[in-house]
């Protein structure tokens, strides 16, 4: 029986007449998370979701750990202001070697850094501390120099126009639209394989970052328009470690909310936050101004269940579910431009509609299609859970309250698929940096290429049972937090949970496969 599945499973996946790919999950490793979703499907079928209530987490404040070393880093503005300094330089670097290193991408550290260490890593750490990258990101910190004039202190507010963001722009839209022309840029114009390129557009992110603090109050850009950030904010729904009062009523009884108002000498809230009143991650830089301005010391990291604030605490948002259905369509997007039939894919279309050169009408068109077949399947689910549940509600409340479900799906498999970039592609990253602009070197040559191709920073079989774990670990809070929703919409309405397990199971064995599948090496 198991080799017959494994011959199966192997005739799925694509093999390559030429060219260097990264291995994909092994029919054993596929056996195993296919088992496991079938036992997960069945638990959560026959058993009925628990109430819900407050969740429950343990405060840090007075573990010997965080006093020694994570409360300084909240605390003491210095430190913070320290590790700011530290990534702008970073960031200065890769601008200056993109600009002026050597145009072959894995000899220069601006894509190095940036497409293979950096974005993989920013992801993979959300769910160990949160959105705190947001605390030390370049961006903010380049922008707030150059418009406060401030390292730590409160800046003068004539520094700002300090307008109201319009209400059109109050939402996460604008970083929704911000995240697909970003995917469009890194895959379709070719960014990840240019040093220059790749410096542009990090000097794009700074100049909108600079001209949002110079034009409206506190930081918009934050809030409403990043696309790391609200990525960022989306995942850190699911992080067991949050910034959260120490005594819910030492924040109950305050008056003076130096939390959101900030002080002579701290800056307020930058995205328009009360720390009493946080129910959500989604917002929450970690910039640790509220525990520097807060008189009762009452600011500390908590430890909390994983997964619990995206199920019981977070509150459906039409904004909020489009991006979190967009975070779906992206990655698996980005799994797809990975497979080495893609490019064949694109030249076909591009011959049939006379399509030539970069073939960018082409890729714009697939891209599309990609995004939105995941987004017609998910309205068809809601369509069918309110028919099958017979849900009064209205369709956006239903649209955006399930939306949650699947973010784990986009959460998981964003870390599984930059695993494999990262421990193949980032071989020779210290070459790098000890030449980041890559002055006098030559692009890899073929017995270089091999060798990181066979020589992988971690084991395959470690990568690919991380990977298996990472699938199956998203489908099980997928389906825990379906359960949860469905319950809360339909009253323990049982069929009604059937369309967001089908669903569900789709983007995840769409997942799956496309880790099956070989993956061109990016650099």
């Amino acid at each position: 029986m198991y080799d017959v599945l494994t011959e199966q499973i192997n005739r799925l996946i694509y093999v390559p007449s030429e060219g260097m790919v990264h291995p994909g999950l092994s029919a054993g490793w596929v056996i195993i998370v296919l088992a496991a979703m079938l036992l997960i499907s069945l638990r959560f079928s026959l058993s009925s979701a628990a109430q819900g209530g407050q969740v429950k987490s343990v405060s840090l404040s007075r573990w010997p750990l965080f006093q020694s070393i994570l409360k300084p880093v909240l605390t003491r503005p210095w430190v913070l202001s320290g590790l700011k300094l530290f990534s702008a330089a970073v960031f200065l670097l890769v601008i200056y070697a993109g600009l002026f290193g050597t145009p072959v991408a894995e000899r220069n550290i601006a894509t190095v850094l940036t497409w293979t260490v950096w974005w993989s890593a920013v992801i993979a750490s959300i769910f160990f501390v949160g959105s705190a990258w947001c605390a030390i990101c370049p961006w903010d910190a380049i922008s707030t120099w150059l418009v406060r004039r401030r390292l730590w202190k409160r800046g003068s507010e004539a520094s700002s126009l300090n307008l109201r963001v319009p209400k059109m722009l109050r939402s996460v839209w604008p970083a929704l639209f911000m995240f697909v022309a970003l995917t469009w840029l890194e895959l379709g114009a070719g960014v990840t394989t240019s040093p220059y390129a790749t410096a542009l557009m990090a000097l794009l992110m700074v100049v909108l970052a600079t001209v949002s603090l110079a034009i409206f109050e506190r930081k918009a850009f934050c809030r409403y328009f990043c696309a790391v950030g609200r990525t960022i904010g989306a995942y850190s729904a699911m992080s067991p470690i949050v910034l959260r009062p120490v005594d819910q009523k030492t924040c109950a009884d305050c008056k003076t909310l130096e939390c959101y108002y900030g002080t002579e000498e701290v800056e307020p809230c930058p995205t328009y936050l009360v720390l009493g009143r946080i129910e959500q991650n989604t917002y929450c830089t970690s910039c640790g101004s509220c525990a520097i301005s807060c008189p009762k010391e009452n600011v500390s990291w908590r430890l909390r269940p994983v997964g619990d604030e995206i199920t019981h605490a977070s509150r459906p948002h039409w904004d909020e579910a489009w991006f979190i259905l967009g975070l779906v369509a992206l990655t698996l997007f980005h799994g797809f431009t990975m497979m080495p039939y893609w490019e064949d894919w694109m030249r076909q279309l591009g011959h049939k509609l006379g399509d030539s050169g970069q073939l960018l009408f082409s890729f714009s068109l697939g891209m599309f299609v990609s995004m939105m077949i995941p987004v017609v399947l998910y309205l068809v689910c809601i369509w069918l859970t309110r028919m099958l549940g017979n849900i009064k509600d209205e369709w956006p409340r239903v649209f955006s309250s399930l939306a949650f479900s699947v973010l784990p799906l986009a959460f998981s498999y964003h870390i599984a698929h930059n695993m494999t970039h990262f421990v193949r592609e980032s071989q020779g990253f210290w070459n790098v940096v000890l030449n980041p602009t890559g002055a006098d070197t030559l692009p890899l040559s073929m017995h270089e290429i091999h060798m990181r191709h066979m020589n992988p920073l971690v084991a395959d079989n470690i990568v690919f049972a991380l990977q298996a774990l990472l699938v199956i670990f998203g489908f099980w809070l997928a389906l825990r937090i379906a359960r949860y929703r469905v319950r809360q919409l339909t009253d323990h309405n049982r069929i009604a949970m059937l369309p967001i397990l089908i669903f569900i199971s789709l983007i995840s064995l769409t997942n799956l496969w496309l880790l099956m599948q070989p993956m061109v090496m990016r650099m």
